[in-house]
């Protein structure tokens, strides 16, 4: 583990994968220091995508969201959800068009833009996610579809989510759900699985010897470079510090820590 603080050779990266909330912002609020980290990638043209587990919205939605509360101005080609890597995997691995699927109208609209057909029963699998308004008779079908044989695919592990009220339950909890009524586990698409981090680089087109992750959270992000054997920059601005991983085995060490990403040079 090495800290920014210690007067080190730091590698050059040829790209960034860049978790959003703790690391570029923090809840509704700005993180200066981030916003500067990023228009220093576009001002040297470093390719960089924003991996998050959100999958409640779409890749328009996270850009809007960032230029108007954040002042990022992207792409949606910068941008990389649980919820695009599933589908992306979904493609990829030919497991059939007919979905049930547990999660938003975002979801769901990025499924049948992806040539999938959203049905209530007899499904090829079931694709769930975050879903703030699901009723126990979709749990039901979903339950009764694995059961069948039907593909299990989550979109993240997150079980728990911060608001103003407290920790509410995430996506992480229906899965929860699922497995219990079913006794089968599913494929997980989000961080710290290795699904979203493939299909990162490969959108990317870079070798993961050559690009940092970047986040706050040891748990998802920093785990997930290092389950999947890259170099990992935890920058103390959101949910982990340096007491959380005080304890970790080496290998399992971040590969830099800074306070905040106006340390980092890129």
């Amino acid at each position: 583990m090495n800290s920014s603080k210690e007067r080190i050779v730091i590698k050059t990266y040829k790209g960034y994968l860049i978790d959003l909330d703790g690391t570029v912002y923090k809840g509704t609020e700005r993180i200066p220091s981030a916003e500067a980290f990023i228009e220093k990638l576009q001002a040297q043209n470093i390719p960089f995508l924003f991996v998050t587990n959100n999958a409640t919205k779409t890749a328009a939605e996270v850009r809007e969201n960032l230029l108007n509360n954040f002042r990022i101005d992207v792409t949606e080609d910068h941008i990389y959800t649980s919820g695009m890597a599933a589908l992306d995997y979904l493609i990829e691995k030919d497991m059939g068009k007919r979905v049930i699927v547990i999660g938003e109208d975002s979801l769901k609209t990025q499924v049948t833009q992806s040539g999938f057909e959203i049905v209530d029963e007899k499904p090829d699998f079931v694709l769930q996610a975050l879903d703030r308004e699901v009723t126990y008779k979709e749990l039901e079908a979903a339950c009764l579809a694995i059961q069948a044989g039907a593909g299990f695919i989550a979109t993240n592990p997150d079980t728990n989510l911060p608001t103003e009220k407290g920790f509410v339950p995430g996506a992480g909890a229906i899965t929860a759900f699922l497995k219990a009524c079913t006794q089968r586990e599913p494929i997980i698409i989000g961080k710290p699985y290795s699904v979203i981090m493939q299909g990162a680089l490969h959108r990317m087109e870079l070798d993961k010897a050559d690009v940092l992750m970047v986040g706050d959270n040891y748990n998802t992000d920093i785990l997930a470079g290092v389950h999947y054997g890259m170099d990992t920059l935890m920058v103390l601005t959101g949910f982990s510090q340096i007491a959380d991983i005080i304890d970790k085995e080496d290998e399992e060490q971040p590969t830099y820590i800074v306070e905040t990403l106006a340390e980092w040079e890129v």
